[in-house]
């Protein structure tokens, strides 16, 4: 099957989009000329990739099993684009780092700021999005840098992994503020706002309330911390969350507590050990691995 990559890259922006009037003025060209690359895309693949609802198009299923496969292939080549871009303009540098969720609130644009600060000519790439797809990026070469959720599937990734320890977080006016800290004992059949099943902090809250003879009550399954947050600030139960989400949050609305036993969070540094890294990736490295080692109650793991 003959597929062009402006065929693939207008499904990309449209998926990403949601609309094509977006993806028209992602790509530089005309709104008819996006509906005529979709329709020979669905046309040579016999897939039906959107439904429209409420004047948004809306990914199918199997649009959602595609756009995985394409994201790479897109990106490598607006990678592989602004790299030619970049050394026929001789741009003093370009710093490429990827992170989750969690990191992409307050405390990545803060690092990257304060990187930027005494490079006017540096040229910024910085993605948020899953863990496994960040490792991918890198291994890929499209990122020099990334920050992932442990484990690291890949040997060809050097890592060095720092632990977060959680904090428990409850609506302002919820009945146990009271105590200086927390227990599965003291939460016994509280209503909780958590991370997915197959999350490291959800199973392993799980366990310490197994431990200790306490009922767990998991009320609201989310995927983002801020989501967690969102929902303790609604009064809807108690969470255990990042350092990060709750640093760089300022809005009023709950309260925090030490949780016993803790509940560690575990994230990696992570880069490529096929490819050097260029002095402003190491220069960035450096920074980031002494600010991850601030919030870290400890590190352990190989050294970048």
């Amino acid at each position: 099957m003959a597929l062009r990559f402006r065929q693939l890259q207008a499904f990309h922006a449209i998926f990403e989009t949601g609309t094509v009037t977006g993806a028209a003025e992602q790509l530089g060209i005309s709104q008819p000329g996006i509906s005529n690359l979709l329709a020979q895309l669905e046309r040579q693949t016999r897939l039906k990739l959107f439904e429209r609802t409420k004047g948004r198009l809306q990914p199918t299923p199997v649009a959602d099993v595609l756009f995985r496969e394409v994201d790479t292939v897109v990106r490598g080549l607006d990678h592989v684009g602004q790299a030619i871009h970049d050394l026929q303009n001789k741009q003093a540098g370009q710093l490429q780092v990827a992170a989750p969720h969690l990191l992409s609130f307050g405390f990545m644009p803060g690092e990257i700021a304060r990187f930027a600060e005494t490079r006017p000519d540096l040229l910024i790439s910085f993605q948020s999005q899953y863990s496994s797809k960040i490792q991918e990026w890198v291994m890929a070469g499209l990122f020099e840098i990334g920050v992932c959720e442990m484990p690291v599937y890949h040997d060809t990734l050097a890592r060095e992994v720092f632990h977060f320890e959680t904090i428990a977080v409850l609506p302002k006016d919820h009945v146990l503020a009271r105590h200086t800290r927390l227990t599965p004992e003291l939460l016994d059949s509280q209503p909780f706002i958590v991370m997915g099943p197959e999350h490291m902090t959800h199973r392993r809250t799980r366990e310490a309330f197994e431990s200790r003879n306490a009922g767990w009550r998991p009320q609201i399954h989310t995927h983002l911390s801020e989501n967690l947050l969102s929902f303790v600030k609604q009064g809807m139960g108690v969470a255990l969350i990042d350092p990060f989400t709750v640093h760089f949050d300022k809005e009023p609305g709950y309260v925090t507590r030490p949780f016993e036993p803790a509940i560690m969070l575990d994230l990696a540094l992570i880069t490529s050990r096929n490819r050097p890294l260029t002095p402003v990736a190491q220069t960035f490295l450096a920074q980031l691995r002494d600010s991850l080692a601030s919030f870290a109650a400890k590190t352990s793991g190989n050294s970048i």
